[in-house]
């Protein structure tokens, strides 16, 4: 059995059947709570991936000791420890994801994933977003909806072409086109990602046939959730949301929790953005490209409330 354990994810996944090769980089910082399980959820996969790098952003919980025991069993998983800092920021995951990545320069694969280290999956995850890679050759990332509790988005009122940070594998020509993950402090480095390979013409897509879940517990407080839904709304300004795209999406996110407030904190978060003219990290060809594309969107649904 421990033979088994400690063979290569090469020779694990010979088989008849021909599989895209994937590797996985995790940016983790003070995880250990959560890790273990997403650890125990890759390691089951009837896919294996060649490689996994761990990245540890200057964790000081005891997440590099479970990594590390992990390690002892599977020599495809490897660890690495960032510099230690002190300043927090969105653009600490990029950084990290990319280190990981120089560590990969040299290694053949088809596909390139970045998974969070809180989540967990069902044991043929994987095997179902390959298949997707192999049945759509314009598809360059892919994904799941996350489930937290028993909460979901409804693609039925949302774009499948969003694909969440929580697990985002990407084709690796997509993603060497899109030159990687742009370490943004203010946020959005994964929605970033997944605009600018539709910029460069690839598709992206979340498949919602399967799901991870997210074990870490955001705040659920309406007072929370208010002050999250004006974040929220004042940041999308700079990411070149158009604004008739934000009302519609406003006046929708009125129904939801906490009802009215929530979306009305959205829109008033937008409009303050809009006044102090919030500066974008993005370039304006990504904000054209953004609300063109948004345009679009909105006369497709008309069209289908019309006809």
């Amino acid at each position: 059995m421990e033979a088994l354990k400690k063979k290569n994810a090469i020779e694990v996944n010979k088989s008849d059947k021909k599989y895209l090769m994937y590797i996985l980089i995790t940016p983790a910082r003070n995880e250990a709570v959560f890790i273990e399980q997403t650890i125990k959820s890759v390691i089951r996969q009837t896919v294996l991936p060649i490689k996994w790098i761990i990245v540890s952003d200057s964790s000081t919980d005891g997440t590099d000791d479970i990594v590390k025991k992990y390690m002892l069993d599977y020599n495809w998983i490897e660890l690495i420890r960032m510099p230690d800092r002190t300043e927090r920021h969105f653009a600490g995951k990029a950084h990290a994801f990319n280190t990981g990545y120089q560590q990969l320069r040299t290694i053949d694969y088809d596909i390139i994933g970045c998974l969070d280290a809180d989540i967990s999956f069902d044991s043929d995850y994987f095997d179902y977003l390959l298949e997707k890679f192999s049945q759509f050759p314009e598809l360059g990332v892919a994904g799941t909806p996350f489930r937290q509790g028993n909460l979901q988005y409804d693609y039925r009122f949302s774009r499948k072409e969003h694909v969440s940070g929580a697990c985002q594998l990407f084709r690796k020509t997509c993603f060497e086109a899109i030159g990687g993950y742009v370490p943004l402090k203010a946020g959005a480095v994964d929605l970033t990602a997944v605009v600018m390979a539709r910029m460069h013409g690839w598709r992206t897509e979340t498949f919602t046939d399967k799901y991870c879940i997210h074990h870490r517990h955001m705040g659920t407080a309406q007072s929370h959730m208010i002050s999250a839904a004006f974040k929220s709304g004042y940041g999308d300004y700079p990411m070149g949301v158009h604004p008739l795209w934000q009302l519609f999406r406003s006046i929708y996110q009125m129904s939801k929790q906490p009802v009215v407030l929530g979306g009305m904190m959205l829109w008033l978060g937008y409009c303050w953005a809009v006044i102090r003219s919030a500066r974008s990290p993005v370039s304006m060809e990504f904000v054209r490209f953004r609300r063109n594309e948004q345009m679009q969107w909105l006369k497709g649904y008309f069209r289908k409330l019309v006809f």
